[in-house]
């Protein structure tokens, strides 16, 4: 009798795991390239949208943060491999996804083309692990494969909602750091604050999609990396933004201070350009904090189930 290193059960039948392996993990890979290869020149104005557009530079690394996590706990996902055919139903609909965004039966514009087409590949890479690796595999994969949905560029109409939600929050929040500052403003329609010497506008720029988006990310997969109990991860997503927002807030209050009674240039400068960073991990320290918290009285983790 061979070994169970060397059998593999599918259903019921029996097959040599190395024989078994190479089918199928050829076969998931053609699938998953197959929207690339049916819509290459989408593919290409898809990439060029993402890699040209600030707030989408996290796109890049989803499909290899989710890959990562796949393969971190590869003995437990795929220690039950079978055929699904449900697997066909994403595939069906990425595939229908993908021609309407192909064809622009929609008359979308390109970067909505863009999202459709990231939808529709996203549904067929799903799809295609249901069918080669089965139920129970996408069960134990279930967060890293619907984690790749942050793949998908936020449709424009949306995006501009959003924006414009950011910017009304900002400007409250830096309103308040105004009146709690003691610096003396003027707030006008549209964003404006006239302010000592200078009038700010709180432009679409400033709304603080891109560190709103990359803080939004890192706080999912650190939930689920840290924590195990659904209303603990889903508390810890939830306060993310108020305090992305705040974060926004503190930064043009800041900004526009040091403008104020320093020097004109902060408003241009780097610190404006090229400080998100800093503040990006200001806005990380609450996050962090609230997450230990949370994390106290969680059960260890158990380590991956096993065949035996």
């Amino acid at each position: 009798m061979n070994s169970l290193d060397d059998r593999l059960e599918i259903g019921s039948a029996t097959f040599v795991g190395k024989k078994l392996s190479y089918p199928i993990a050829l076969g998931f890979v053609l699938v998953c390239l197959s929207p690339f290869i049916l819509a290459l020149n989408l593919t290409r104005t898809t990439f060029a949208f993402v890699f040209e557009k600030d707030t989408f530079s996290l796109i890049p690394l989803i499909p290899v943060v989710s890959a990562f996590l796949i393969y971190r706990d590869k003995e437990n996902i795929l220690s039950q491999v079978s055929f699904e055919q449900l697997g066909g139903i994403p595939i069906a609909l990425g595939l229908v996804l993908l021609g309407a965004a192909r064809l622009n039966l929609w008359h979308l514009t390109s970067p909505d083309q863009g999202s459709l087409f990231a939808l529709a590949t996203v549904l067929i890479w799903i799809g295609a692990f249901v069918l080669f690796f089965g139920i129970r595999s996408f069960r134990a994969a279930c967060f890293p494969l619907l984690f790749l949905l942050f793949a998908v560029p936020i449709p424009e109409a949306l995006a501009s909602n959003l924006i414009f939600q950011l910017q009304k929050g900002s400007a409250a929040a830096a309103e308040t750091f105004f009146r709690l500052g003691g610096v003396p403003y003027l707030r006008q329609p549209d964003f404006i604050f006239a302010l000592p010497g200078v009038i700010i506008r709180v432009a679409e720029e400033c709304s603080g999609i891109r560190s709103t988006l990359a803080l939004v990310v890192t706080t999912v997969l650190t939930s689920y990396l840290f924590l195990k109990t659904a209303w603990k991860r889903t508390l810890l997503c939830i306060v993310v933004v108020p305090i992305s927002i705040i974060k926004n807030g503190l930064r043009i209050m800041i900004l526009s201070t040091l403008a104020i009674y320093v020097d004109p240039g902060f408003l241009y400068g780097n610190l404006h350009h090229h400080g998100g960073v800093v503040f990006f991990i200001f806005a990380l320290l609450p996050v962090a904090f609230l997450l230990l918290w949370l994390e106290k009285g969680e059960a260890p983790a158990a380590g991956p189930a096993r065949v035996v």
